[in-house]
């Protein structure tokens, strides 16, 4: 075997290694949430003593169980798309069809750099934000729901540009070429070709953005994520999360059934988030798939 093939072999056994090191600690970490939380699994654990039908339909309260945070969940993260989807896609649709290649060095450099922030770093920005508020405009103002999205917005936006982004740039350049030979201005190209012909990578930016707001805990924990707080009664209000209810639980489990509850809760945010990173990749593999013998 010449130095070259044995080079190349060392490669791939280190290249194989890794990959099952990789796969390893994934299984071994589905595996022990599995076996410590899924007994934990049932109604008794998303609705306490209260009856499914009162808490889900009548707004009754549920205290000690994860409903309130599986409902503060959800709202969190529709506020947070709310305030990141349109300034998300519209400065990767930017990028990608508008900019010029200076425009495009540096706010792929801004977009790049707030990526790198540390999310206690934003939750922290969203604490002091709310101080100023209250001294300067805002008295009654305080940490709650609407400013813990507020945050996370701003922590997924760079994920939403880069997959706008790359959506779009992924696609073939004969697309826009036929559009303009039948007359399309640039406009019409960017909305009514390349956009709908990118729209499976774009949602799949959105719900790697979902997955990863609803994993976060640093932020809300700094912004309005509160223990007991039930569900939220307004955008102005205190709320739970499951990543902030497990920090919780972890921290000041008093007994095993609560840290069996906070196993439980643990397993609940991994299939959530897992599960959305599930569709995000099916999707992405879909656009790729349609496009890859067209280039």
């Amino acid at each position: 075997m010449t130095c070259r093939h044995l080079r190349e072999s060392v490669v791939l056994f280190v290249g194989r290694c890794a990959a099952a090191v990789v796969c390893a600690a994934l299984a071994a970490l589905v595996v022990f949430l599995g076996a410590r939380g899924f007994p934990s699994l049932g109604r008794e654990l998303f609705f306490g003593d209260t009856s499914p039908m009162d808490a889900i339909f009548r707004g009754a309260p549920v205290w000690d169980a994860l409903w309130p945070a599986v409902t503060g969940t959800f709202r969190l993260l529709v506020l947070t798309m709310a305030f990141a989807l349109l300034p998300g896609a519209a400065s990767g649709v930017f990028l990608a069809c508008y900019a010029g290649r200076r425009q495009k060095y540096w706010l792929g450099l801004a977009v790049d750099t707030l990526s790198g922030v540390p999310s206690v770093v934003i939750g922290l920005f969203g604490f002091v934000l709310i101080i100023f508020l209250r001294r300067v405009l805002l008295p009654g103002a305080t940490t709650c729901l609407v400013l813990s999205a507020f945050c996370l917005a701003t922590l997924v936006l760079p994920s939403l540009t880069a997959a706008t982004r790359n959506a779009l740039e992924s696609l073939p350049p004969g697309l826009t070429v036929t559009a303009a030979a039948l007359g399309f201005t640039h406009n019409k190209i960017v909305l009514r070709v390349l956009v709908p012909a990118a729209g499976k990578g774009i949602l799949g930016g959105v719900i790697l953005a979902m997955a990863r707001a609803a994993e976060d805990t640093a932020v809300i924990m700094l912004t309005g994520a509160v223990a007991n707080a039930g569900s939220p009664s307004g955008l102005a209000a205190k709320f739970e999360a499951l990543p902030f209810r497990i920090y919780y639980t972890a921290a000041q489990y008093a007994n095993p059934r609560e840290l069996a509850d906070g196993f439980g809760a643990a397993l609940v945010l991994m299939f959530l988030s897992g599960g959305m990173l599930l569709i995000a990749w099916a999707l992405q593999r879909s656009l790729s798939g349609k496009w890859g013998g067209v280039r």
